[in-house]
């Protein structure tokens, strides 16, 4: 009877959860758990961030890095006017966006919450200019926008330390809840420890990512080139780690098809 008590206060406890830390996803609309405070999450990515940038070697001043920075930057901004025209500015409040070059030979990108973004110079290779990496960084800006990483966090937090506050969780097992928060990002040691979810944010970065790079200006038919020279070269060995957690190849290019015509409305109406 204890045992059947012990387990209905959990299911109560995971529905007040679910209940209260539910937000929606911009542009496509879907639901999302959302348990950790986005102050405070943002604040630990910004750590999180400098430290990782600390013990790693940053490009600067390079034509790479340049374009890094500006591509980067035209894309958040073009974000930005679409969300302060359509009088939802306060969901990207806090955000402060950095977009740096890491020389590293991985074909790998990742973002943080509050904009945070990390590109390595191997994925500059195939890139190859600025419309491949507009392809990138619109992918990544959506992760960021999305607030993925948050809800990879909340749901490992459910998940392994039973939906325990992310303050009870910082101080009971800090270093636990800062793999957490390395993984839910990509950065950890661990990337994708939830498949399915993993894969559906991917997903939904690549839908938004065409949307925004189109906002930025950036033709999003490129993306087609951009992710067919990404199956190629996962078909020389190892997936690269930028797709260690997408869909199958045939999946996502069909799928960016079938989104390219709402994406396009948005390049054509770029000012």
């Amino acid at each position: 009877m204890p045992k059947i008590k012990n387990c209905l206060y959990l299911c109560i406890l995971v529905f007040i959860l679910l209940a209260m830390g539910c937000s929606t996803v911009p542009i496509t609309g879907r639901k999302q758990l959302e348990l950790v405070p986005s102050d405070q999450l943002m604040a630990m990515s910004a750590d999180q961030y400098s430290d990782f940038m600390s013990k790693h070697e940053v490009i600067t001043g390079t034509p790479d890095a340049r374009m890094v920075a500006q591509v980067g930057n035209r894309i958040s901004q073009a974000v930005e006017r679409y969300f302060r025209k359509k009088n939802k500015s306060g969901m990207l409040q806090g955000y402060k966006w950095e977009f740096n070059l890491i020389k590293d030979p991985s074909a790998n990108a990742w973002a943080m919450a509050g904009g945070k973004v990390a590109i390595y110079t191997g994925i500059l290779k195939i890139a190859q200019g600025e419309n491949g990496l507009a392809t990138i960084m619109g992918h990544e800006v959506a992760h960021a926008v999305a607030q993925h990483g948050n809800e990879r966090m909340s749901q490992s937090l459910l998940n392994q330390l039973g939906g325990v506050a992310l303050a009870t969780a910082l101080s009971q097992q800090p270093a636990m809840t800062q793999e957490l928060l390395m993984t839910a990002y990509g950065a950890g040691t661990q990337v994708g420890i939830m498949l399915p979810y993993s894969r559906l944010h991917e997903t939904e970065a690549d839908q938004m990512g065409l949307i925004f790079m189109a906002m930025a200006g950036y033709d999003p038919r490129q993306a087609v080139d951009f992710w067919s020279k990404m199956e190629k070269k996962g078909k020389k060995g190892a997936p690269p780690e930028f797709l260690s957690t997408h869909p199958a190849h045939a999946t996502r290019i069909a799928q960016i098809k079938k989104y390219l015509p709402t994406a396009m409305t948005y390049y054509t109406q770029k000012e």
